[in-house]
């Protein structure tokens, strides 16, 4: 269990998270969103404890990220949205960097690449930006941590990667994992991605089960505009709204309709969620 209490964070005069309180369960992939500059990046650093907080508290099992104890630093991996190119075969790169994680597995590792179609013989620096995201996304999954935090892990990947990187983080994570998935790429993540945790500005807008969002919003995707909508999009064919599951009929949630919707009405939709 992560349990996040009153933190702050500033950069300088900037403030960039003010009063966060969220839980993050075990056996869950969390998706974080937002827009840019609201503390994505800044929140994964500090849950991973690369950052210190200056206000409130970060409970991992019991112990503080920043401490850096390495009981905890062996449970828990943190990929970057940039990663940098080694001088070295992948192969090679994995089998030394693999030993700070006693769960880490050299057999996994190649295994992943190969369903990315990567060469674990080749070197590192050698690789395309979209070969080099798959080598490091390949050995965050063998590490075996339970606390995964990943920065726009779909970033410079194509499309058949994507779903390879999707089927391989449900194969290659354990049951009890809590996975933390930054991303602006809803569309790649949207049927892993459950709860989905939604940033604003120095508050947290949303942070619900899709369980939780399609009892309370029903998304229509009719052809008749609905006046109580909070948020319509037009699609080929029709609409895509978003408004108050009064009848509490079964929809599927739209994650990128629902952002817009959470933007469009912050202080209802908190208002809505704010007993869970």
């Amino acid at each position: 269990m992560i349990t996040i209490q009153n933190l702050a964070f500033s950069y300088g005069q900037n403030e960039v998270l003010k009063n966060i309180s969220m839980k993050l369960e075990p056996g869950r992939i969390y998706g974080l969103l937002g827009e840019n500059g609201v503390g994505k990046t800044t929140l994964l650093t500090l849950l991973c404890g690369l950052k210190k907080t200056q206000a409130g508290t970060i409970d991992t099992d019991g112990r503080d990220p920043w401490n850096r104890e390495p009981s905890l630093l062996q449970d828990q991996y943190y990929l970057p949205d940039e990663v940098a190119p080694v001088h070295d075969k992948a192969r090679c790169w994995a089998k030394a960097t693999g030993k700070f994680w006693p769960e880490f597995k050299l057999g996994t590792f190649e295994t992943i690449l190969r369903e990315f179609e990567v060469d674990p013989e080749q070197k590192m620096n050698a690789m395309s930006a979209g070969q080099l995201k798959k080598t490091y996304i390949a050995f965050a999954l063998a590490c075996g941590a339970r606390h995964l935090f990943l920065d726009e892990p779909t970033n410079g990947l194509d499309i058949p990667s994507k779903a390879q990187f999707r089927s391989a983080l449900m194969k290659y994570t354990p049951e009890d994992s809590i996975i933390v998935i930054s991303t602006h790429q809803v569309r790649d993540l949207e049927n892993i991605i459950d709860p989905i945790i939604i940033l604003d500005r120095r508050d947290v807008l949303l942070n619900a089960s899709v369980e939780e969002i399609s009892d309370k919003l029903f998304f229509d995707y009719g052809t008749t505009l609905q006046p109580d909508s909070l948020y319509s999009e037009q699609l080929p064919g029709g609409f895509i709204q978003v408004y108050p599951n009064t009848d509490k009929a079964d929809s599927k949630v739209n994650i990128e309709a629902l952002f817009n919707a959470v933007h469009k009405n912050k202080e209802l939709i908190k208002n809505l969620f704010r007993h869970e």
